[in-house]
């Protein structure tokens, strides 16, 4: 077999190969911000799903993982700044890759709007204990001042500060869990095992919300120029973030609704379960902890929100689609400096005016994070479309890859129902306002968007063969004559480790 070693030294002016495969994963685990869903999250969720939750996020981790098989189909193959909107340029064309980018763009930014509230109103509470009350913009403003140095200053410590963040508090409530199934004698939930007064339509509603939680698990793909060996470390960050989180919400559900039963409290009407949770079993200075650690995991998605988003304008920008200005990378710091610039302050701005006009931080949480997941539903699909499309063009596609296309499609096309809602359904009811407008205006968005683009071709038809160009010159960088890939989900774990190095 004829191989050729792969030269990853960025072409964008970005920091090549400093990134290990840990720091890649910490990217996808700060974006899903898997600590904020038990320590917060999880009544909406059991509102909604009763004793199926854990069977809702079962359901949702299947279709995730089916969908990073798809998007593995590309990230196995080559790697860019681009994210998911290189992938689909290569796979369905420019126009599908503008429609992917302006998704991933919002998704981003409005995931990360929606938790720097989170970090806004958290921080509030937790240091309004010690009679200090700041804005709400002050606190804003902090948050996004923080994570905008971070990602100015150098990927790596950004990469650093989310892996920590993060992994102390997962292993906090890890543990607490462990204490709280203790308590409880390691106790068979029997309700929750054979999914007492549950129904289809139950699971299936519990199912958006659980979506919007694993929401972000591909952002590794945005780091192709800056991680180590990509061709296999974003793929295992990709499959392996969605299966530990997903993991962790199943165990973390079904503790936690164990927990709560015969206490006479609901867990549906509790704010911090695991706080309450850490008071029934003694350990109160635990949950104590745990809050600070959610409110520190609430930074680290912003500041993964804002690395994805910053470098997928970075590479549109030197597509054309953007001035120019947006392309450009710091000399000495090697980051996308002036996008990363432009993403923070946008995602300042939003949340600050709507501030303004008194609207609570809690409820400006739930509005920008119900917006964002459209953005991240239309890439899953896209993404599940364009692998066969790819490996049909390049003459690699296999019954195999048609069947987990489909299924992927199939498994997101219910959160998309669920939350656009059917008329006169009761399985997918139609959203109370506003959010029920929330879709229309997500429409507006791409019509506004796509029609600009549209304006652009008509000025400048070069644009579209620089976008072709710009991808196909990122994919010529790591093809491989005369090789063959694995049909495995992960291919690039397959491949010899002198061409991924």
């Amino acid at each position: 077999m004829t191989t050729k070693k792969v030269n990853n030294h960025s072409t964008h002016g970005l920091k090549p190969d400093c990134l290990s495969f840990g720091e890649v994963l910490a990217q996808s685990f700060a974006v899903i911000a898997p600590t904020t869903i038990p320590a917060s999250n999880i009544g909406l969720i059991v509102a909604l799903s009763g004793n199926g939750t854990w069977l809702s996020f079962l359901i949702g981790l299947i279709g995730l993982i089916l969908v990073s098989i798809n998007i593995n189909q590309f990230a196995s193959r080559s790697a860019s700044p681009g994210s998911l909107y290189s992938y689909i340029v290569k796979g369905l064309g420019p126009t599908a890759g503008v429609i992917c980018g302006w998704s991933l763009v919002l998704a981003y930014l409005f995931t990360g709007m929606s938790v720097l509230c989170g970090f806004a109103n958290f921080s509030s509470t937790l240091i309004g204990h010690l009679g200090i009350h700041p804005s709400s913009i002050t606190l804003l403003a902090f948050g996004a001042g923080i994570a905008w140095y971070a990602a100015y200053k150098d990927i790596q410590l950004s990469a650093m500060a989310m892996l920590w963040l993060e992994g102390i508090s997962l292993a906090l409530i890890l543990v607490l869990g462990g204490i709280i199934w203790a308590h409880k004698g390691f106790a068979l939930d029997l309700p929750q095992l054979t999914l007492e007064g549950v129904t289809p339509g139950n699971v299936a509603t519990g199912l958006v919300l659980v979506m919007f939680g694993f929401s972000g698990f591909e952002s590794a793909t945005s780091l192709g120029d800056e991680a180590k060996s990509p061709l296999k470390n974003i793929p295992k960050a990709v499959t392996g973030s969605a299966i530990l989180a997903g993991l962790f919400f199943i165990l973390m559900t079904y503790i936690e609704v164990l927990g709560f039963r015969d206490t006479g409290v609901s867990i549906i009407k509790t704010e911090e379960p695991l706080g309450f949770l850490s008071q029934q079993v003694g350990m109160g200075w635990l949950g104590e902890l745990i809050a600070f650690g959610a409110l520190f995991s609430f930074f680290a998605c912003v500041l993964g929100c804002i690395n994805p988003a910053a470098r997928i304008f970075f590479l549109m920008a030197r597509h054309g689609l953007f001035h120019s200005s947006l392309g450009s990378a710091h000399s000495s710091n090697r980051t996308p400096h002036i996008a990363v610039t432009l993403c923070t302050f946008i995602m300042f701005l939003v949340p600050a005016v709507m501030s303004l006009f008194h609207i609570k931080l809690f409820e400006s949480m739930g509005y920008l994070g119900a917006i964002c997941s459209y953005g991240f539903l239309t890439v899953y699909i896209l993404i599940s479309i364009a692998a066969p499309v790819y490996l049909r063009n390049i003459g690699q596609l296999r019954p195999i890859n048609v069947v987990v296309s489909v299924l992927a499609v199939g498994f997101m096309a219910i959160p998309v129902l669920g939350s656009v809602g059917i008329p006169g359904s009761t399985l997918f009811p139609v959203p109370e306002a506003p959010y029920d407008a929330f879709p229309y205006l997500f429409l507006l968005y791409l019509a506004a968007t796509c029609g600009w683009f549209i304006m652009q071709r008509f000025r400048s038809p070069e644009i579209v063969t620089s976008m072709q160009r710009g991808i196909d010159s990122i994919h010529a960088r790591f093809e491989k004559p005369n090789t063959s890939y694995s049909s495995s989900p992960l291919n690039a774990i397959s491949l010899d480790r002198e061409d991924l190095e």
